[in-house]
């Protein structure tokens, strides 16, 4: 009797740990961003994909909300901070498995040839969640 005590208490402490649901985390992967020229200025073009955000189900409609800023980083190390500010509500049929969020802006002739980078902050408007990601991208003169 003595011997099986131990063993039922070390089969419920793993029964528990395997049946504890995982919390999902939020993620922001692939982030890409190009500069196109166009003359006197460029367009910057930038996506980065999100996954691991909460979602809310309604008559068998899946819903999910995301507000993000893009910081701008210029050749200076100066930052611009929200140089684009967006919402991003996604509903469809079938669970949302990622979001990608794109964002398109032009850069007038002040910005100079040299490497850039931008910083998106993403937050989860159901969990309040967030999480940031970064790319760079080039101005060729």
């Amino acid at each position: 009797m003595k011997k099986i005590f131990p063993v039922i208490f070390f089969v419920l402490i793993i029964i528990s740990g395997c049946t504890k649901k995982q919390e999902v985390k939020l993620e922001a992967f692939s982030p890409e961003a190009f500069a196109y020229g166009l003359g006197d200025s460029s367009e910057v073009d930038a996506t980065v994909r999100v996954k691991g955000f909460q979602q809310n189900e309604n008559n068998g409609w899946y819903s999910a909300t995301l507000s993000y800023d893009v910081d701008l980083v210029t050749t200076k190390g100066d930052t611009i901070k929200s140089i684009i500010s967006k919402v991003m509500d996604k509903k469809q049929k079938d669970k949302i498995a990622d979001i990608p969020l794109e964002i398109q802006f032009d850069l007038d002739s002040t910005y100079v040839k040299g490497n850039y980078k931008l910083i998106f902050r993403i937050k989860d408007v159901l969990s309040g969640k967030t999480v940031k990601s970064s790319t760079g991208f080039n101005i060729d003169g």
